[in-house]
């Protein structure tokens, strides 16, 4: 089952909410996880959290440390980390344009253990030209690894852009090729 991504309005008028916070200790360091009511809004790298944080703050949201709110995240995430789970099927609320939407449900739908170029994600969208948005689309996921955007590769088989750092991205693809989890300095 894949995991469902609810869609809700952004921007000027859109109702004030809340969104829970927990500091998520993994193999690959300190992730920032964050929740609504609806769904999954964001995990990202301790160094990327700042500026997300930022943001939200600016958007007038507010934040509250909540451990418990994301705990079927934390454990799903567990899970993961422990070869135990393939495919996340907790509630996603992605904040995004359409465009990024359609990009980060294609994202989705790469197989645990498998990779796509920006090029072949492009030309599912049906716009083979449209590669480098779709590249731009992809470093803005805000869920990394439950949005498995560390799954997109260049067309020369090399790895690419990772908000997080290119030593996690190899990381994630290494625990997904069932490899060992070791992580390398930056």
């Amino acid at each position: 089952m894949h995991n469902k991504i609810v869609y809700t309005p952004d921007g000027p008028g859109a109702a004030p909410e809340t969104f829970f916070l927990t500091h998520y200790h993994s193999p690959l360091g300190t992730y920032l996880l964050a929740g609504s009511q609806r769904g999954v809004v964001c995990v990202a790298s301790e160094e990327e959290a700042p500026s997300r944080i930022s943001r939200w703050e600016r958007g007038n949201i507010e934040l509250r440390y909540d451990d418990a709110h994301n705990r079927a995240l934390a454990l799903q995430l567990d899970a993961y980390f422990a070869g135990r789970l393939r495919q996340f099927t907790i509630p996603l609320d992605l904040r995004g344009t359409p465009f990024q939407r359609r990009v980060w449900k294609l994202l989705c739908g790469i197989p645990f253990g498998e990779t796509r170029t920006y090029r072949q994600l492009a030309e599912a969208l049906g716009r083979p030209n449209a590669a480098r948005a779709v590249g731009r689309a992809n470093g803005s996921n805000p869920a990394a690894i439950v949005v498995p955007c560390h799954r997109v590769i260049g067309s020369n088989g090399k790895l690419t852009g990772y908000a997080g750092g290119l030593h996690r991205k190899k990381a994630l693809l290494d625990l997904e090729a069932r490899k060992v989890l070791e992580v390398s300095p930056k």
